[in-house]
């Protein structure tokens, strides 16, 4: 019904509606309602064709400008991209692009933190209060943090993919430098952005050392 209403280019009526999915006018007013309350849809009171009639107006409906993507597992490919963009434009003549892009991604991070850090004021951050702070934005950015011990974050979840198999040097240097640049924003002290890629997680890991705490410590 929604993509029959964008695709309308006018207000539509729950008979409209319904007839369109092939379902009752009140199964279909229900589902309206619901896309109303998502701010998806916009509703109100008119005649069809702008002709006035006895009797109270029917109840119609027309999309709002919000913009909707859904995607499980998360991706953040306009992210990388507005990253991207940024790059191109302020790429300096002692730099290629891949360098001015991982610089990009750095200072994005730490403008983040930065900003993350004044809106919290959280004081001094050792490593296990740093990852706690640090968890609603990797949450947010779709990393899928999970704490291994107090001291471990790993994330779960690659929301660049698949971009970042595409180009692993280039994207995954973009998001150690961003990840990076967010915990010195942030200025987090004893934990580490490490590149340690797993099949089918983000390529970096968090904590004291970036060794992953469920592997032996190396032999002397």
């Amino acid at each position: 019904m929604f993509a029959f209403i964008r695709r309308a280019r006018r207000a539509v009526t729950r008979d409209e509606a319904a007839a369109s999915v092939g379902i009752s006018r009140k199964l279909a007013a229900f589902h309206l309602d619901k896309l109303v309350d998502a701010g998806l849809l916009r509703a109100r009171y008119e005649t069809p064709g702008g002709i006035r009639k006895v009797g109270r107006q029917p109840k119609v409906y027309e999309p709002t400008d919000t913009q909707l993507t859904v995607s499980i597992p998360d991706r953040r490919h306009e992210l990388l991209a507005d990253l991207l963009l940024d790059a191109v434009l302020t790429e300096g003549t002692d730099e290629n692009a891949a360098q001015a892009a991982v610089r990009t991604a750095g200072q994005r991070g730490r403008q983040m933190g930065e900003a993350e850090r004044d809106r919290t004021r959280p004081g001094r951050l050792g490593a296990e209060r740093g990852l706690t702070a640090c968890e609603s934005m990797l949450d947010e950015h779709g990393y899928e943090p999970v704490r291994e011990t107090p001291t471990h974050l790993r994330l779960r979840n690659c929301p660049f993919h698949p971009l970042a198999a595409k180009a692993p040097d280039l994207v995954c240097g973009m998001n150690h430098a961003f990840l990076t640049g967010y915990l010195d924003g942030l200025r987090i002290g004893g934990v580490q952005a490490v590149l340690a890629p797993r099949p089918g997680e983000c390529c970096v890991r968090l904590g004291p050392d970036g060794a992953d705490p469920g592997e032996p410590p190396p032999s002397p």
